[in-house]
C-alpha cells in the first residue's frame, strides 16, 4: 500500500488535466513547490520566542 505505479500517476495527471486545464497546471505545480519549500524551511529554522521587558509591559498597561 502506498506504491503509485505508472498507471496511477498517469490517471492522477490526465484528473489534474481536466479540473484545471493546460495552462493552470504549472501554476498549480509551481504554488505547491514554493509552499513545500517554505513548509521545510520552517521546520528547519529555530523557533524564535519574543521577549519583552516587564518594565515596557507596566507603561504600556
Amino acid at each position: 500500500m502506498g506504491n503509485l505505479g505508472i498507471g496511477e500517476i498517469l490517471l492522477i495527471f490526465l484528473v489534474l488535466l481536466l479540473l484545471f486545464g493546460g495552462k493552470k497546471l504549472p501554476q498549480l505545480a509551481e504554488g505547491m513547490g514554493k509552499a513545500l519549500r517554505n513548509f521545510r524551511k520552517a521546520v528547519q529554522e529555530p523557533d524564535e520566542i519574543e521577549q519583552t521587558d516587564k518594565k515596557e509591559d507596566k507603561e504600556t498597561k
